[in-house]
Order: structure tokens, then C-alpha cells, then sequence
């Protein structure tokens, strides 16, 4: 396939990321209300738990499957039927109550979230020039989304309860129709389907994604959230909602940011500054140093959310691209889903520091590994 200009390039990008932006924000509110609310969706707290987790493990196990209809039917058609699911989802949280009929949504989401993800990333780095810069520009418009949803959900909920919120989020799933419609129908024929083989050893880039989803959107997440539950027992729910807004205002306004750096000084050098500092970080937050550390936590995710998808496509510049980006995507939701486990397992009897500690040490080896590769 030819690659398109920077200017095509550009715009097919930001429409991907508009689409995967108003498709969102089910999903993050539904993180913000069904713990608070589970008896509504006549669903127990555990039962909460597995299906906030169900998404990730279905595309854990169905990444490769999407990748390859993605491949063989382009971004047009994948995108649409990502955002009609998307819409259908939120509908099921707004009418649809019990664990099975709640997990089928969930594990639609999890495949459509899937499909707009790699969209997003392929296209954002289908032309090498300013990549990085382009795929922080497309993380900042993904964030604007759930950034105004979650206030908004948090206060709709405390007015009429849980569920009005998600009729007005499935019809704005659908204004992403139009910009699904404006992607290009053309096929990545150039990427042949994958062949099944075994689990392999995972290389630096997948320790590295692996251990950023552990740490950054498991245990750091976690804590946070019991840090906000403590100080603001009156006004938990809207608190959190409140947090978990700051950290997408955080890639509004730096990952595009974080993306020009890289184009500039190279985004594989900047994945290690990064990544010191946010284990640097980390240490302070397990230490007790939790607000200042907090925010300083926030702001470097959100510049390093643009390095890795660049890093990816240099590494595999022909047809390898799209399944490595899907690859080291499996490797971050893994992360991701064991770190809120080890949250629940370890947090309440071991000292934080010790928890965040390890977890400073694993992410700054992991990006380590990705600098020695690179060379």
C-alpha cells in the first residue's frame, strides 16, 4: 500500500482518534460507577471486579484475531463496526443488569476497543515523519473524551443514579460515525494474516509495555484511588471522577508535547529519561510523598504515552508493523490487568514502599532493555 502523505496522514489520524475519543467514555465511567453501584446492576463487588477486567482479557486473547480483519478490511469498515458496538455497549450498561449479560458487553467493548486502538496507532504512524508528534496529538484528542464524561457521569449518578449516564454516552458513541466513515476503505494488503504460534519470550519492548501497564494503570491507579477515597470520604465518587479526569487533562495537554520532544531528541533516549524519573517517582509515592509524587506521575505518563508506538514502527518499518503494535498492546493490557490483582493482594498487608520500590526497580530495567536493543 502507498504511504500517504503527511497531510492525508494527519487527518486520517485525527479522525481515528475522534472515533475511539466519543467511543471512550462508557468504558471509563463504567470504571467510575459500577464499583460504587454494583447492587444496581445486581452484580456483587467481586463480580464488578471481573467484569471491569473482562475487556483487557478478551483482547489478550483476541488481538491477533482483530489484526488480521483490520488487515484484510481496512480501517473504514473496522472502525464503523467498532463504534456501532461501542454505542450497543453503552446501551446494554444503561438497560442490561447480571454478570453474563453485562460480561457479553464487555467482551464486545473489549474486542471494538481493540480494533479502534490499532487504528489509531497504525494510521498515526503510517508516515514516519513527525510520528511521534502525531501519535501524541492523537492520544491528546482520545483523553478529551473521557476527561469531560467522567465529571459529568459522577455528577449525573449522584443526581438520578447510575444507569441515565450511559443513554446519553451510546448516543454519543454514535457521533463517531462520521469519522469512521471518513477513514480509508483501502486494505492493509501488505500485511499477511499471522500464523498461530506458541506463547515466545518477550522481548524489550514488551517488558517494557508490560511493566508501564503494571505499574502506571494498575498499582499506581489503585493506590490513587484509595489515597482520593481517604481524603475525600464525603465526596468519593465525584473526587475520583475528578482524578481520573486530570490524568486524561494530562494527555490533552502534554502528550503532544511529549511526542515533538521525541520527533527532536529521539523517542528511545526519552523512554528511558521517562522512565527513571517516573520510578524516581514511584519510590516518592510509596514513601508517603503521595500528592506531589501523584502529579508528577501523571504528567510523565502522559509524555511518555506517545514514545512507544514510533519506537515500534522504526523497529519494524514493513509489513511486521501492525502486528507488533498489536503485540506490545496484549503486553500492556496483561500488565494492566495483573497490576490491579497484585494491588489487592499486597497493598493492604506490605509496606508501600516496598510494593512501589519493586515495581520502580522492574520499570527501570525493562527501559533499559528497550535502549539496549535499539542499539
Amino acid at each position: 500500500m502507498k504511504h500517504p502523505t503527511p497531510t492525508a496522514t494527519d487527518r486520517h489520524s485525527r479522525d481515528a482518534s475522534t472515533a475511539l475519543s466519543l467511543s471512550l467514555p462508557a468504558d471509563t465511567v463504567l470504571y467510575l460507577l459500577l464499583p460504587a453501584h454494583a447492587g444496581q446492576f445486581d452484580v456483587s463487588l467481586a463480580q464488578a471486579g471481573i467484569l471491569l477486567a473482562a475487556n483487557r482479557l478478551v483482547r489478550i486473547a483476541g488481538y491477533s484475531w482483530v489484526a488480521r480483519l483490520y488487515a484484510s478490511r481496512g480501517d473504514r469498515f473496522i472502525c464503523t463496526l467498532a463504534v456501532l458496538a461501542s454505542s450497543c455497549c453503552a446501551l446494554g450498561y444503561a438497560t442490561l443488569s447480571g454478570f453474563w449479560a453485562l460480561l457479553a458487553m464487555r467482551l464486545l467493548w473489549g474486542l471494538s476497543y481493540a480494533a479502534l486502538n490499532l487504528s489509531t496507532q497504525t494510521l498515526a504512524t503510517s508516515n514516519l515523519a513527525g510520528a511521534a508528534h502525531r501519535t501524541g496529538r492523537s492520544r491528546a484528542i482520545i483523553a478529551s473524551g473521557p476527561m469531560l464524561a467522567l465529571p459529568a457521569g459522577a455528577w449525573l449518578a449522584e443526581l438520578s443514579g447510575p444507569r441515565t449516564i450511559f443513554f446519553i454516552l451510546a448516543a454519543l458513541a454514535l457521533c463517531a460515525l462520521p469519522s469512521a466513515r471518513r477513514l480509508p476503505p483501502q486494505e492493509h494488503t501488505e500485511v499477511a494474516p499471522a500464523p498461530v504460534r506458541r506463547l515466545q519470550r518477550p522481548g524489550s519492548l514488551d517488558a517494557w509495555s508490560f511493566m508501564e501497564g503494571l505499574t502506571l494503570d494498575g498499582l499506581f491507579v489503585i493506590g490513587l484511588s484509595l489515597v482520593a477515597q481517604d481524603a475525600l470520604p464525603a465526596w468519593a465518587l465525584l473526587g475520583a471522577g475528578v482524578v481520573l479526569a486530570l490524568r486524561y487533562l494530562s494527555e490533552i495537554l502534554l502528550s503532544p508535547l511529549g511526542g515533538r520532544i521525541a520527533d527532536r531528541l529521539g523517542a528511545e533516549r526519552m523512554l528511558v529519561v521517562l522512565s527513571l524519573v517516573t520510578a524516581t517517582a514511584l519510590v516518592g509515592f510509596g514513601a508517603g510523598w503521595l500528592w506531589s509524587c501523584a502529579l508528577a506521575i501523571v504528567i510523565l505518563r502522559a509524555l511518555q504515552l506517545p514514545l512507544l508506538a514510533p519506537i515500534v514502527a522504526r523497529r519494524h518499518p514493513g509489513p511486521e508493523r501492525i502486528r507488533a503494535l498489536a503485540a506490545r498492546s496484549v503486553w500492556r493490557d496483561i500488565g494492566a490487568g495483573v497490576g490491579p490483582l497484585i494491588a489487592g493482594l499486597v497493598l493492604p498487608g506490605t509496606p508501600a514502599l516496598l510494593v512501589y520500590g519493586v515495581a520502580a526497580l522492574l520499570l527501570s530495567l525493562a527501559a533499559l532493555a528497550c535502549l539496549r536493543s535499539g542499539r
